[in-house]
């Protein structure tokens, strides 16, 4: 982690400018060299642009198509700590972001500061400089990639002079769109709710109109008076709403807590898939269990969780549960709103946690990702790192990723590679609950050699004159069904 001096940024060199239909948009090449005072101080003033952030636009339909939904985006970020290299990683990721959400990325750009300034988050003289550069390419709006406060909301917005959002705004606008549960639906509403009640704001007169008297509509005895302002009856409604909607979300996590109180008496391992946004978790939920769930190349695709059943290559009974993916600085408010949803993953026996091995820097998806996990409580459950796009990954990148996280699984849920080393890796992670039973079962309690085919994990049977000899490994509460039919160890194997 560097410091820098907040009086005195330290000299970057300025990359090509952002490149739009394959043409740099720089001052070009044969500009005359400028002295080292005036570069240092052009390298001071100037905003550094992020190359490789425009949306390229195919052909004539799709520019018709966007012109006409699509919002014409700025995007900005601050350069406070790590690399250059990492900033930019993150704007580009902010890139995507914008455009899942529908926006056309017309700039990117990075100030080198010490921290964000708390006015107006790069400052005023180069938030003056990003209003001229927003109106200079037509932007309708600005995103900043970090949380800002209401205040730097504001003030951001008065100078630059269109709207202003930041990448949690975004990022709920996402959930908002890819929402498709009604349980999905309410979280999602909820995480927005308390995102803005901090954030509510009037205009002009709004600010001071009262709620009581005539203003109220003419409420008569008892309503007249100062009464509440707008914005005081605007918050208390949010926070009404806001109660309703977690009692909605509470009410609706019981369904699910009885589900996984079921799968506990039957002893069925639980392994949840989590792992960072569009990383191949539901991809690989469905190489493995053939679920059919939605696989989209867009961030946040899945919202809504998913159980499906597998069995592992020794025939032993699993659930899957693929989960909402993790993004570097998760809004908390969405951490909080699905709080319910993700206690699936605390509540698991093993965490497979998806990489995606393309990514410029999957370390930092690995610990965006154990951040989450530690947040929500589940910290200490057993991992098992899946470092998934392995035909599409650098393999210096994939070889220090096996050196830092040892026993991890290289697969590629595209092409099927690894799958079968991922499934025996995944059946030797989980833990061990049953009991090696032998058995004679009568013919006429069939339902028992069933369930020990579908709970339990069958190592020898056998069928003679008295029944069905079996030698298995199956949980506690049906090893104890089986205890009254118990025979001699070795002697059940003599009747196959």
């Amino acid at each position: 982690m560097t410091a820098f001096s907040s009086e005195r940024p330290d000299p970057i060199v300025t990359d090509p400018v952002l490149e739009r239909n394959g043409s740099p948009r720089s001052h070009g090449s044969h500009e005359p060299a400028a002295a080292p005072g005036e570069f240092d101080l052009e390298e001071r003033q100037a905003l550094r642009r992020v190359a490789g952030l425009s949306t390229e636009l195919q052909d004539v339909t799709e520019v018709e198509y966007r012109s006409l939904r699509l919002e014409q985006v700025v995007l900005i970020g601050v350069w406070a700590e790590g690399s250059l290299a990492s900033a930019e990683n993150s704007l580009r990721e902010l890139s995507r972001l914008a455009e899942t959400a529908g926006s056309e990325v017309l700039e990117g750009l990075i100030q080198r500061r010490s921290r964000p300034d708390s006015a107006t988050y790069v400052g005023a003289g180069k938030a003056a400089e990003l209003a001229d550069i927003a109106a200079s390419v037509g932007a309708d709006t600005v995103i900043c990639d970090g949380e800002l406060s209401p205040s730097q909301l504001r003030r951001l917005e008065s100078i630059v002079k269109v709207k202003v959002i930041d990448r949690t705004a975004l990022i709920l606008d996402i959930f908002a769109q890819h929402a498709r549960s009604r349980e999905g639906k309410a979280q999602v509403e909820l995480a927005q709710l308390a995102y803005m009640l901090p954030r509510l704001r009037g205009w002009g007169e709004s600010m001071s109109r009262q709620a009581g008297g005539r203003v109220a509509g003419g409420g008569g005895i008892g309503t007249r008076g100062p009464g509440e302002t707008k914005i005081e009856t605007d918050r208390r409604r949010l926070r009404t709403r806001m109660g309703k909607l977690r009692r909605e979300i509470s009410g609706m996590a019981t369904g699910r807590q009885v589900q996984r109180g079921q799968r506990r008496r039957r002893d069925v391992p639980s392994v949840v898939i989590a792992g960072y946004t569009n990383a191949g978790k539901s991809s690989l939920l469905n190489r493995l269990t053939g679920a059919g769930v939605l696989v989209e190349d867009a961030l946040f695709a899945t919202l809504d969780p998913a159980v499906r059943r597998a069995r592992t290559p020794s025939g032993r009974a699993l659930t899957l549960t693929d989960t909402v993916g993790f993004v570097r600085h998760l809004p908390h408010q969405l951490v909080e709103a699905f709080r319910s949803t993700l206690e699936e993953t605390a509540d698991a026996d093993l965490i497979l946690h998806v990489v995606d091995g393309s990514d410029p820097e999957p370390e930092a998806q690995i610990a965006a990702v154990r951040g989450v996990l530690a947040e929500i409580g589940a910290g200490n459950v057993p991992e098992l790192v899946v470092i998934n796009k392995s035909d599409a990954a650098d393999p210096i990148v994939v070889e220090g990723l096996r050196l830092r996280e040892r026993g991890c699984v290289l697969v590629s849920a595209r092409t099927g590679t690894g799958l079968e080393k991922l499934r025996d890796a995944l059946e030797d992670a989980l833990p061990r609950r049953d009991r090696e039973v032998e058995a004679l079962v009568p013919y006429s309690r069939g339902d028992l050699v069933a369930r020990v085919h579908e709970e339990g994990e069958v190592l020898h049977i056998g069928h003679g004159a008295d029944g069905t000899a079996l030698q298995a490994r199956v949980p506690p509460a049906l090893a104890a069904e089986l205890e009254r039919f118990a025979v001699a160890p070795g002697l059940g194997a003599l009747v196959r």
